[in-house]
């Protein structure tokens, strides 16, 4: 890593444990919607990244919904807080447990509004017991159903099945967003070059019913045309 490689790092390591720390101090939902919202702008500006929303129109005002995004890069669900900025949706993000425990991640992960899922565990009642409280309260469900980023060179890879039962189990529609950019070939290119307005897409989707039998990454990939 040469040295503004080291310093894009250590100042990512202090917004984000600063940003953990003041969303410990705020109890609203709204209050903590704001400060991700100021987070992902803050940390983006800082590596000269623009998010733009395609089909806009689309995206609720309000209301309870599993979103679903495909995943490639750490900053994902930056771009997500930021396409989701002039709507009251406030969502709950499902977190592997090595957020939790992450010396980077971990103060915001425990503090932003967040679900632990231990992929680990064979008894997963607690964790559906928590998305129901969480939903009943008038919040939604974040969740990159591929359960881990796509390293390869396709834009989606293999869904996992818990996303769709997430749904069915709290009766909530499936609001779904495609980051189109490569958001990690960006994200290197924003480190490495300190390239000037880079530019990632991100595109609103129409909503999913619950019901809708078919399988959720055959309904995904056909809204978007993958």
């Amino acid at each position: 890593m040469n040295l503004k490689q080291i310093s894009i790092a250590i100042y990512a390591t202090y917004l984000t444990n600063k940003y953990g720390f003041k969303l410990k101090k705020v109890k609203t939902s709204e209050e903590k919607k704001a400060l991700r919202i100021e987070y992902s702008q803050t940390l983006l500006s800082k590596l000269n990244i623009n998010v733009e929303v395609l089909n806009k129109e689309k995206l609720p005002k309000n209301g309870n919904y599993l979103l679903i995004s495909n995943h490639r890069s750490i900053i994902d669900p930056l771009i997500v807080e930021l396409a989701l900025k002039d709507s009251f949706i406030h969502g709950f993000w499902v977190s592997k447990k090595e957020l939790f425990n992450s010396f980077f991640f971990g103060t915001f992960t425990k503090n932003a509004d967040a679900i632990l899922l231990d992929r680990e565990s064979a008894n997963m009642t607690s964790f559906f017991k928590d998305t129901k409280e969480i939903v009943t309260k008038g919040n939604s469900i974040f969740i990159f159903p591929e359960g881990t980023r796509n390293k390869t060179d396709n834009p989606v890879s293999t869904f996992k099945e818990g996303a769709k039962l997430i749904a069915l189990k709290n009766r909530i529609n499936i609001l779904p967003v495609f980051i189109k950019t490569n958001a990690n070939h960006i994200l290197k290119e924003a480190i490495e070059k300190r390239t000037k307005n880079l530019k990632i897409e991100i595109e609103i989707g129409d909503i999913i019913d619950y019901k809708n039998k078919l399988p959720l990454e055959e309904l995904y990939k056909k809204q978007f045309n993958i």
